[in-house]
């Protein structure tokens, strides 16, 4: 294979993206190309647009814009932009506006989409991706559409992560679909996850949709590229591709240099991992310093190698390395060719039979090109055509088939262009699926199925294992164009199984079934009374035609000679005797080979005696040879000929008269059918289908066809003038029986179903002696019988069914004639499993009248939904289960009420489907119905756990959550008195109690005490509630002096401080003249100040405004006289003072608390100190200096001192100290700080 050739660089930077816009708005499109001086195009639809009242072009050096204003619905086209040799295209979709818009004015375009963040997921979306033109064409096969959201495009920072996701819908989908992700054309992702790739699967029951996720975690520049997403199914495919961008990280504006100092931790923890430093690096470009007018670059290009480092010394680079690379990427770069404008792609893709058109573009419009394929030149054909039209030369290759898939390539003079062409052959497909079969032994079997392409190629599996063509031959494979046929010429019980066979696109499966049938009688041989010089013939009919038998006389065989004469044809087996002698009386056997039983008969010779009698002889019937009584019953099979041959005696011959229905008589009876036969000839005859004849010493009855109706007495009346004689014959005419009812489906189970029926209306004249079942798959011909010897009842377990396959079932009734027609098919039914039982069954609560239960779902569901759970219970010391509930819950828990108090039940769960219920789940042991003592406690949560503040009219909801059973008694009180209903409402129930303030006010502040109390174990809980308001005015604010621009003030803090600590205070100024006030000091925390930088002859008022946690006072405090600047030239005695000592040693006015805080959750220790001058602050754990340790943090505002300790561990524990000193002293205050470990999720649950 030929190295595909690198595709031209586009020439754009930045590529204008599909948007979408209301109507009436306006939209943007920018792009930036790679050179300024690029010449750039704008289309709509193909066609080019130019700037006018509809669209606005603007150039800006590389930057390009393309504005819309006011668009319409007929502005939703596709759109383009060409620079040199690239195209991009994109979409406009206009949407209509809603009904109350937003003004905002038209000609603002939209924001820009957000950059993806360092990590994202890569959403599907309807917009189709810009594409460019000159990328090959899509070639791949049609596609099915089983992505329900196909992966999109995405962009990453190195470092950063991002997924792509892909659904499919399982609705019509049996098993789970194969998905595989790639990366270029054929890098198969699956063997790269790891580190930095993942590849993950979810499926939701509820909505049937499996979700594929690929996962790029720390995003390397070599990620970068297309990728591509299959998924398949069976003869179903569905095809994705989709782009990764992958930049250049920036750096902040605002450089930590903490962060260059970070370890290369992956578990969390600050402390574990090596420091890198990496950060600190700086990236350095090629620096060249050379002249404008001197190219460095031709001249290191043109140069040799030997004087690169003088060339570079001349000219001022730096970078040796830096600049061998670029000189060597240089190289690399192809010439542009002089004979193509535009070469082949390096790859095309055709689907096997699709038309391939490849196009290639020459400078010279009278240019001969040659195409070659493998290195030979192919000539015009119809498979191949060439064509030449200006510029581009097509060669167009009809019905691609395997023997295509080659190199080819374009020859133009002296140069040549080549490309690959792959032929992907499509999946084969069974059209016609493998049909469930069951044979006899040493039968022929043909499983046949039929593909959707011929001389494909097919792999047959018996229970999983490969079928060969091995030495004994047991085996033929078969083709015969799209059919293909599995042979086993003798089957036998070793060839039963579930045979398979398989392509590249499915799969089909049937069932063999072999059974060894015994050799059944169809008609026995019966025993035979002959006369002397008459012919004997014992006949039998059995199942098999290719059984042969031995004849036996008395134990010893049969030879055939001259008179005896021995037959086989088809099924039945004969044995002749001409001319019988009385040395052929005795007992005949028949032995069929490779069968143990035989048939019997008997032969008796009957001597004919004849006197010459001259007197007449009455007629006389002998019937002995039928029977040993005078009436006597011949049964016959309907359809069969009934034959009565009736030995008479008599001289003179005598008259037969032959009746059915009544007793022989001379008047025949009314509704009685008569024949009357006279020396030979018929005298009455009732019916067509009846023979009257005689011959010497016989009397011959003969119905063909025996129907149900000839059944009845048959008389017989001979009469000659010495007398007469009767005789009565009962004929029994059988049949098989009537088909039975449609027989009924009563259950069904994971391959195996229950049938039943009802006998048939008609038996037939013979018992039934039993029935057949045959079953087929529903979308079948094909019926496959599930037993050979007869089934005795009439319910029937049917097993070796494949699950969620759709069956119907029919019965044959067979008694000793046969085997009746079949019986209506059943309804459809589907072989379905019940569901596991359900899990992980347990107690959840328990009270004097009612139980609490959960369970999990169970493992196995099976191929049918699963309806509910039954819930049971039971009484201990009985077998009745009682319903919990009147039919079934979806939920996986219940609450079972109205129970007796004191009973000891026991409990079981039971999971329904479609095949009925599951094995149930019972609790370990029995459960006694009786509330169970727990001891009562308040769960106080954690923010509550410090003062509460709220702001006056705010809103005060809590839900603290309780235990305790039975019920405990919940009691609230402020300030050790009960809380009075008027200050707050109270709701409980039996897990939580609720305490809430609509509207808060002053005197809602306190301590609020909850208790939970069962007898006389109680537990209590304290919740300090602040409620705080804006501060009332500072009070006495006074002038205590002017000098200069200067003047001193002093005031008293408020008398109401809003119940909160005074922060500061605003000091303002404001000129009399004018009274417009300005801002002196904000925040200022002492209660006097010195207001300065004051304008000369101006009078000014001061008011100041006191601050605590809500804000402002409302009204401020104001100066009531007024200072007065004085001019300059005006002398001004100060009044002498004794300066004032302000030194002091530090004091901290404020101490630190004792602190228990969280590991991994960063926290600050706070104090306030005073001191003149200005204290220096030391940091000390455990009496360590910590005052140069990165970990924590020290922060000074204003005689605030704060120790940020940040993301404490279990070692950040001790006791912390913060020490002041300046000349005058030295202060100290300390505190203890414990380290909790923080509480795992399985703890907290």
């Amino acid at each position: 294979m030929p190295e595909p050739v690198k595709k031209a660089v586009s020439a754009f930077a930045k590529k204008p993206k599909s948007q979408e816009a209301e109507e009436g708005s306006s939209v943007l499109f920018e792009a930036e190309t790679e050179k300024p001086d690029a010449k750039v195009k704008w289309q709509c639809n193909s066609k080019d647009i130019a700037s006018g009242d509809k669209y606005l072009i603007t150039a800006d050096g590389n930057k390009h814009s393309l504005a819309l204003k006011a668009i319409t619905k007929e502005d939703a086209n596709v759109y383009g932009v060409i620079a040199g040799g690239s195209k991009v295209k994109f979409d406009l979709k206009v949407v209509s506006k809603p009904e109350a818009p937003v003004e905002a004015p038209a000609d603002v375009p939209g924001p820009p989409a957000a950059a993806p963040t360092e990590d994202q997921t890569v959403a599907p979306a309807h917009d189709a991706p810009q594409a460019e033109e000159g990328q090959p064409p899509d070639t791949r096969p049609a596609l099915t559409g089983l992505f329900t959201e196909k992966p999109q495009s995405g962009e990453v920072t190195v470092g950063g992560n991002i997924t792509f996701v892909a659904k499919v819908n399982a609705d019509s989908l049996l098993k789970k679909p194969n998905i595989k992700w790639f990366k270029g054309k054929w890098m198969d992702l699956a063997s790269k996850s790891g580190k930095h790739l993942q590849l993950k699967e979810t499926y939701d029951r509820s909505s049937k949709v499996y979700t594929f996720e690929m996962q790029v975690i720390e995003a390397k520049p070599n990620f970068a590229g297309a990728y591509r997403c299959e998924v398949a199914y069976r003869d179903k495919f569905d095809s994705c591709n989709f782009d990764l961008t992958v930049h250049e990280a920036c750096a902040a504006e605002g450089f930590d240099i903490r962060a260059a100092f970070r370890r290369t931790s992956k578990d969390g923890k600050e402390d574990s991992g090596e420091l890198d430093f990496s950060t600190l690096l700086k990236k350095r470009a090629v620096q060249v310093s050379a002249d404008p007018d001197t190219d460095v670059w031709n001249i290191l290009n043109h140069a040799p190698a030997s004087e690169y480092e003088k060339i570079a010394f001349q000219h001022g680079i730096t970078d040796l390395r830096g600049m061998l690379k670029r000189l060597k990427k240089m190289k690399k770069e192809e010439k542009k060719s002089e004979a193509f404008l535009k070469k082949l792609d390096p790859a095309y893709q055709v689907s096997k039979g699709h038309k391939m058109k490849l196009a290639i573009e020459v400078a010279n419009p009278d240019a001969e090109v040659k195409w070659l394929k493998n290195g030979q030149e192919i000539q015009p054909s119809a498979r191949y055509i060439f064509e030449s039209v200006g510029n581009m030369r097509y060669l167009t290759i009809n019905h691609c088939s395997l023997a295509d898939d080659a190199a080819y390539c374009c020859v133009a003079g002296e140069e040549k262009c080549t490309t690959e062409l792959f032929v992907k052959e499509p999946p084969i497909v069974i059209v016609k699926n493998l049909e469930d079969q069951m044979v006899m032994k040493g039968e022929r079997v043909e499983l046949e199925c039929e593909v959707s392409e011929e001389g494909a190629n097919v792999k047959w599996e018996k229970d999983g294992v490969e079928l060969t063509r091995d030495e004994s031959f047991k085996y033929r494979f078969k083709k015969d164009g799209c059919k293909h046929v599995l042979i086993i010429n003798e089957a036998t019980k070793e060839d039963c199984g579930h045979y398979k066979v398989k392509t590249n696109g499915g799969e089909s499966m049937a069932e063999l079934m072999v059974q060894e049938k015994d050799l059944e009688v169809y008609q026995s041989i019966a025993d035979l009374t002959v006369k002397a010089e008459d012919q004997a013939v014992f006949k039998c009919e059995v199942s098999d035609e290719n059984v042969r038998g031995t004849w036996y006389k008395n134990g010893a065989e049969v030879k055939p000679n001259a008179r005896i004469n021995i037959t086989h044809v088809g099924r039945i087996h004969k044995l002749t005797i001409d001319e019988v002698k009385p040395e052929d009386e005795g007992d005949y056997t028949f032995v069929p080979d490779g069968h143990a039983f035989n048939l019997s008969a008997k032969l008796n010779f009957l001597e004919v005696k004849i006197d010459y009698v001259p007197r007449q002889d009455p007629p006389k019937i002998h019937l002995d040879c039928m029977g040993r009584t005078a009436e006597s019953t011949i049964v016959v099979v309907a359809g069969n000929k009934l034959r009565l041959d009736v030995p008479i005696t008599g001289d003179p011959a005598p008259t037969v008269v032959w009746t059915k229905g009544g007793k022989a008589s001379s008047v025949k009876p009314d509704g009685a059918s008569s024949w009357t036969l006279t020396d030979g000839e018929v005298v009455t005859e009732g019916d067509s289908r009846v023979h009257v004849e005689t011959t010497k010493g016989h009397c011959i009855f003969t119905i063909e066809g025996a129907e149900r109706q000839d059944e009845g007495i048959y008389s017989v009346v001979v009469r000659n003038p010495a007398g007469e004689d009767t005789a009565n014959i009962n004929v029994k005419v059988v049949d098989v029986p009537d088909p039975p009812q449609a027989p009924r489906i009563l259950s069904v189970g994971e391959d195996s179903c229950v049938v039943q029926w009802d006998p048939p209306l008609f038996d037939g004249g013979q018992p039934v002696i039993g029935y057949v079942m045959e079953r087929k798959k529903k979308k079948s011909y094909r019926w496959m019988r599930l037993n050979f010897d007869p089934y005795c009842e009439t319910t029937y377990e049917a097993k070796r069914m494949i699950e969620g396959m759709e069956y119907e079932m029919r019965i044959y009734a067979v008694n000793g004639i046969g085997m009746s027609r079949h019986s209506p098919a059943s309804q459809p039914f589907v072989p379905v499993a019940p569901t596991s039982e359900p899990i992980g069954l347990s107690l959840d609560d328990v009270s004097d009248t009612s139980i609490s239960l959960k369970w999990r779902p169970p493992e196995r569901v099976g191929s049918a939904e699963l309806e509910g759970y039954g819930v049971e219970y039971c009484k201990e010391g009985t077998d009745e289960w009682i319903p919990a509930m009147q039919g079934l819950t979806d939920r996986t828990s219940m609450v079972i009420k109205n129970l007796t108090t004191g009973d000891k039940l026991q409990f079981r769960v039971r999971a329904y489907n479609m095949a009925g219920p599951s094995a149930p789940t019972t609790l370990a042991q029995p459960v006694t119905i009786r509330e169970i003592m727990q001891r009562p406690k308040v769960w106080l949560p954690r923010n509550l756990r410090q003062t509460l503040v709220k702001i006056v009219g705010e809103t005060v909801n809590l839900v603290i959550k309780f235990q305790g059973k039975p019920r405990p008694k919940v009691t609230w009180s402020k300030d050790g008195e009960p809380l009075c209903p008027k200050l707050a409402s109270v709701r409980n129930s039996d897990t939580d109690t609720i305490f809430f303030i609509r509207k808060t006010e002053r005197k809602h502040s306190g301590k609020y005490d909850v208790q939970v109390q069962i007898e006389n174990i109680e537990d209590t809980a304290s919740i300090e509630l602040q409620v705080v308001d804006l501060p009332g005015p500072p009070d006495a604010l006074k002038i205590m002096d002017v000098w200069g621009f200067n003047v001193a003030l002093e005031w008293k803090p408020p008398k109401d401080n809003g119940n909160s600590e005074i922060t500061g205070y605003n000091i303002q100024k404001a000129e009399k003249k004018t009274m417009e006030w300005f801002t002196v000091y904000e925040q200022y925390r002492r209660t006097h100040c010195v207001a300065s930088d004051l304008i000369m002859g101006n009078e000014y008022v001061f008011r100041v405004f006191a601050i605590n946690l809500v804000g402002l006072s409302l009204e401020p405090c104001t100066t009531t006289d007024s200072a007065y600047i004085q001019k300059t030239g005006i002398e001004y005695k100060p009044p002498t003072y004794k300066d004032h000592d302000f030194s002091q040693a530090p004091k901290f006015t404020h101490p630190l608390v004792n602190r228990s805080i969280i590991a991994g959750y960063s926290t600050t220790l706070s104090c306030s100190v005073r001191g003149m001058p200005k204290p220096k602050v030391t940091w000390y754990k455990n009496k360590m200096d910590i005052s140069n340790e990165a970990k924590f943090r020290m922060l000074s505002k204003q005689g605030v001192l704060t120790l940020e300790i940040r993301k404490p561990c279990s070692f950040d524990g001790g006791v912390y100290m913060c020490k002041a000193v300046n000349v005058n002293g030295e202060d100290i205050v300390e505190c203890k700080v414990e380290v909790r470990p923080q509480i795992a999720k399985e703890e907290k649950k």
